[in-house]
């Protein structure tokens, strides 16, 4: 195998806010549009990095609607174009439980509650392989990818190898460590242990 180019970098952004999202409704792969704050924290996202002059030359996308048109309007500020969408990017699919305010319980292992919940082991496995392929297919470049809060926290999980407890807030870009993420195995990480 391989040593991947380490040389550039990989930075995930939640897509902006939906109704769904401001309602507390589990989205998984319904495809739901922005509202209007999810566009402005699109474009706020994209001037701030902008302005930082971190010279971008990559940005990707899950292919829902949410994930797309935030890249697009993020890509207008740094003058890029989406280069492709990766349908490994797309949220966890949560099933019977997609556009229910379901309770905290629920939220935490929803596929105790509900059927045709995708496993955690599968967001995990997804999520690092389409990277991982990503990163590989643009070597040394630095890459934007625009996903899910659910996708994105078990790829930080993965990549810093321990749990990232915290929330993916809509729209911030957060850098993943490349060498964290081309490290992590699947039958060494303990979060999944168990997990179907």
């Amino acid at each position: 195998m391989t040593t991947p180019d380490m040389t550039g970098s990989l930075t995930l952004i939640r897509h902006g806010q939906t109704e769904w999202n401001r309602n507390r409704l589990m989205q998984g792969s319904s495809d739901i549009p922005l509202n209007d704050t999810g566009r402005q924290q699109a474009v706020e996202t994209g001037q701030r990095l902008a302005e930082l002059g971190l010279g971008f030359d990559v940005l990707v996308s899950s292919p829902l609607v949410r994930a797309a048109e935030t890249a697009q309007i993020v890509g207008q500020q740094l003058g890029l174009e989406v280069a492709g969408t990766y349908e490994g990017l797309v949220e966890r699919h949560y099933g019977e439980a997609e556009g229910l305010d379901i309770s905290v319980e629920a939220r935490a292992e929803p596929d105790a509650f509900y059927s045709g919940v995708e496993s955690e082991r599968s967001v995990y496995v997804r999520g690092v392989q389409t990277l991982r392929e990503i990163v590989e297919e643009y070597p040394g470049k630095r890459i934007i990818a625009v996903s899910h809060g659910s996708l994105i926290r078990r790829v930080l999980t993965a990549s810093h190898g321990k749990e990232w407890a915290t929330p993916v807030p809509n729209a911030q870009p957060l850098e993943i460590p490349l060498e964290g993420l081309f490290a992590w195995r699947e039958e060494d990480e303990p979060c999944l242990r168990g997990k179907r």
